[in-house]
């Protein structure tokens, strides 16, 4: 019988934390700044889109939001979270992109449907897709921008409140009439 191999599990990749990153990026390390990217691109594109409901608008304040984090790095509070200031950069930049349009559009939504669903269940949950999103795109923008914080960014009260510079007080009143009215719009 032959003697079993020991072999070592394989070693992940440690995972550095936003601060050391940024410091790594300051450092003069463009790379670190590619890692930042990769971990927040995707929440930041889906506060930019359902803030300003327009996907190539949102693909475009995204960029900006990172480029504008990139070259304010140096002023970046050592403690404070990189998602919330992120977070913040991007939705000050769509408020000024909404103050300076005067109609919404709506985008497409993603095709999120499982394939091996039968046609009345694909059919039947992307009806509830675009009712939700039809009503989330209904409710006022100070509305829209906390439900997206708090139930599709999964945000705590504390941060919405820091990103969107409202009362904490404010922004559970916000996320409750926000849900009333989907509520009320998503009755049978």
């Amino acid at each position: 019988m032959a003697a079993a191999l020991a072999v070592d599990p394989p070693v992940a990749a440690p995972v550095v934390d936003d601060q050391a990153l940024i410091s790594a990026v300051l450092a003069g390390r463009s790379d670190a700044f590619e890692e930042i990217v990769i971990r927040y691109e995707r929440a930041v594109y889906n506060l930019a889109v359902r803030t300003l409901r327009d996907s190539t608008e949102a693909q475009d304040a995204t960029q900006e939001a990172f480029f504008k984090a990139y070259r304010a790095l140096g002023s970046f509070r050592p403690g404070a979270k990189f998602s919330t200031w992120i977070f913040t950069i991007c939705y000050r930049l769509c408020c000024d992109r909404l103050a300076k349009r005067k109609r919404f559009s709506g985008d497409e939504l993603p095709d999120r449907a499982d394939p091996s669903a039968g046609p009345a269940a694909l059919a039947e949950r992307n009806d509830e897709a675009l009712r939700l999103r039809a009503a989330i795109d209904a409710l006022p923008e100070k509305y829209r921008a906390v439900i997206t914080l708090y139930h599709l960014q999964g945000r705590q009260y504390e941060e919405i409140a820091s990103v969107l510079n409202l009362p904490l007080g404010t922004v559970k009143t916000h996320l409750f009439r926000a849900k009333e009215q989907l509520r009320k719009a998503l009755m049978p």
